[in-house]
């Protein structure tokens, strides 16, 4: 199993070659992830003079809504990755969001002092992360007493045919080992309680987990292959190493397989997020 430091390297090398892909579908992406955006925020209590820090912030949600909402506050958007950062603050910059600072860093490993933020959120970077027992202590530690942690995950792959199909049309051509235990992958997190148990550990209480319908909506098949193709780690890592029949032929598959959520015109494939908050006690 690689140690946490080569986990940690692998992914700024991934994630750094994604990030134009990220940038490039946003809209569809932001889109998508809006209800759980919301969710986050809503569970978060954001004040105008909201002190937040966004981990794993990608390209910047939802800790530029966050700033939006908290214009009296300030807001840390952290990532492992500083080229997602630059897509976040080019976002920032469109929107016109000026309460915001980036920090490239390890989630485990914050560079920020003690109770110091009201809110953390971590939409969708929990599953990556090397140790998610010692990157929550690291939340609870720089939350400030009362402050909320609220993230999001995805639940199950037969839950989220969006991703599950790409991933079965994969399969038909190239065999994906399944990760080791507890290992960064997409679903590692989806089973219920994973996170509230190291929400526990943290010392966090008032631990509450619900679920969020998504769509992945795109204007035809084929774009969403191109989406899916452009963005999605495994995917990208799996096209860029077999031959253009291959690709071909998985493009295949998994156009056949979402065609079934064609309707008015468009593709709407359907997912569940799961959102899971808790307090640390005042």
């Amino acid at each position: 199993m690689p140690s946490p430091d080569e986990i940690r390297d692998a992914q700024r090398t991934t994630w750094a070659a994604l990030a134009a892909g990220w940038e490039k579908w946003d809209a569809l992406i932001m889109d998508q992830l809006r209800p759980v955006g919301a969710a986050i925020i809503d569970a978060l209590h954001i004040a105008e003079d909201q002190h937040h820090l966004d981990i794993a912030s990608g390209t910047g949600e939802p800790g530029l809504s966050i700033a939006a909402l908290a214009p009296n506050g300030r807001v840390v958007l952290t990532d492992l990755v500083p080229q997602m950062l630059d897509v976040a603050a080019r976002r920032a910059d469109a929107q016109d969001v000026t309460n915001i600072e980036t920090t490239v860093c390890s989630a485990d490993d914050l560079p920020l002092a003690d109770a110091t933020f009201d809110s953390v959120s971590v939409r969708f970077g929990y599953m990556f992360l090397p140790d998610t027992t010692r990157a929550t202590a690291e939340f609870a530690r720089v939350l400030k007493p009362g402050g909320r942690l609220c993230s999001s995950v995805w639940a199950r792959p037969e839950d989220n045919p969006w991703t599950s199909i790409a991933l079965r049309a994969i399969a038909t051509e190239v065999t994906v080992p399944p990760p080791a235990p507890d290992t960064p992958n997409m679903f590692r997190c989806a089973a219920p309680g994973y996170l509230s148990e190291r929400y526990e550990a943290a010392g966090l209480r008032d631990i509450a987990e619900w679920n969020i319908p998504v769509e992945l909506v795109t204007a035809s098949p084929e774009e969403y292959w191109s989406m899916i193709s452009e963005h999605v780690s495994l995917a990208v890592a799996v096209l860029q190493q077999v031959d253009a029949p291959a690709r071909e032929r998985i493009r295949a598959h998994a156009l056949a397989g979402v065609r079934a959520f064609e309707q008015d015109g468009e593709l709407r494939v359907p997912g569940v997020a799961r959102c899971v908050a808790g307090t640390k006690p005042s």
